[in-house]
């Protein structure tokens, strides 16, 4: 059966990164329609023209007054929570950029709003389908690890590598005092590979942040717009239910980002499972199994951008050969699997993932109960370093509530057109 609702799209912010993803909703046979807005508007015709898009609003409140039914947002991190309030208040359902929000207040709006209007909304977490990420849950999901009680999440992305162009491009002549963002407040990478794989929440946290020494003005509270001078952070969360997560957050590292920039490690009484660089192994009370061959992706990150990944995979079969071989594209739309993907072969299932939920009224895998979990940790943590580690608890707005989740099919379960071979779990 071939659904016939579809609905069309805004996209808020025609940076480096959302070309990325307008290719894939433009494709998506979903959306009918994609349309543009940006605050520099000779980007947002750039994109429109170059990708054959239906068209460029003048402003974000013009999109909203336009009949788009919703909108993705890829602005600055530290201006998503309000903007897409805004966009649910005004009735649209909502992608947004990762993180959520930068604040317990602004988390807190956006699950109002998603309540009170009953829309779509979801944070597109690239982790979530991050191949480390997949094979955890699977194995969790066989009981394999038994009782899981201590994981770790490394966002290890040096500014050296891609941020520094990417804060000067977004941020003009002032670019310094936004490169200071608090690496805790962009936690998104980490914590949601760690809870994605595993669920649960956390409970409590006590972080060390270490103070920036490179003296070039970024991470200067002199120069910041945040007031911050943590260049490197580290998190330790007491999980619910017991157990520990321990959290990185490195923009100073030694570490070569461009080729995998987040990467995670599990350990349970039965079983447990790490990743390096350019390996990965599965540990038992017998044996080690090296796993790295079915988490390895040509999809990874460009090292002209790290920010993305403009990977053009070849089709084998009907299938995407950029992605890992744990990672299922029988689940995608054929129109999806010959185009660019990028963060380990993410995209295409976050696309995918926004697009069944709003054609279908279904609640996507990192909705907004979700996501809150994976960015209020980090918005704590940074307080706890702010105060030398205190240990603070990090409060939880719970399961999405079983009105908001009634009748909720998983996004593999939709049925919009697979293409050849494209069966369904």
């Amino acid at each position: 059966m071939t659904h016939t609702s579809r609905f069309s799209l805004g996209i808020v912010g025609a940076g480096q990164f959302a070309g990325q993803f307008a290719k894939l909703f433009h494709a998506h046979p979903a959306i009918s329609a994609v349309h543009v807005t940006d605050v520099i508007q000779d980007r947002a015709t750039a994109l429109v023209d170059r990708l054959g898009l239906d068209g460029a609003f003048p402003s974000f409140e013009a999109m909203l007054d336009g009949d788009v039914d919703a909108v993705a947002i890829f602005t600055q991190r530290w201006t998503h929570g309000p903007l897409v309030v805004q966009a649910l208040r005004g009735g649209k359902h909502v992608y947004s950029a990762v993180p959520m929000a930068i604040s317990v207040g602004e988390i807190a709006a956006i699950i109002e709003a998603v309540r009170e209007t009953g829309l779509t909304y979801m944070m597109g977490e690239t982790s979530y389908y991050n191949p480390a990420t997949v094979y955890a849950r699977q194995r969790r999901a066989e009981g394999a690890f038994g009782r899981i009680f201590y994981a770790e999440g490394d966002y290890v992305h040096d500014m050296d590598l891609g941020f520094y162009e990417a804060y000067q491009y977004s941020g003009g002549a002032e670019w310094k005092r936004t490169a200071s963002y608090p690496p805790m407040l962009y936690p998104t990478h980490s914590v949601g590979g760690v809870l994605g794989g595993i669920g649960g929440h956390a409970v409590s946290v006590s972080c060390i942040g270490v103070r920036d020494e490179r003296g070039d003005g970024v991470f200067d509270r002199a120069v910041s717009m945040f007031d911050n001078d943590f260049s490197n952070a580290t998190a330790l969360f007491e999980l619910a239910g017991g157990g520990s997560m321990r959290i990185n957050e490195f923009r100073r590292v030694g570490y070569p980002s461009h080729l995998r920039e987040s990467r995670f490690r599990y350990f349970g009484t039965e079983g447990s499972f790490e990743q390096l660089v350019d390996s990965a192994v599965w540990q038992d009370k017998e044996s080690v199994t090296d796993v790295s061959e079915l988490l390895r992706t040509t999809a990874t990150l460009a090292a002209d951008d790290p920010s993305l990944a403009d990977v053009a995979p070849a089709l084998r079969d009907g299938f995407v050969s950029g992605l890992a071989p744990v990672q299922d594209a029988s689940r995608l739309p054929h129109e999806l699997r010959a185009l660019p993907t990028g963060h380990e072969g993410s995209h295409q299932f976050l696309v995918d993932d926004f697009a069944r939920a709003v054609a279908d009224r279904t609640l996507p895998p990192v909705n907004a109960w979700e996501a809150a979990r994976y960015t209020l940790p980090g918005i704590i943590a940074h307080q706890s370093a702010l105060r030398g580690g205190e240990r603070l608890p990090v409060p939880d707005f719970g399961d999405a509530p079983a009105d908001v989740a009634a009748g909720a099919a998983s996004p593999s379960s939709a049925s919009f057109p697979a293409g050849p071979r494209g069966s369904r779990r």
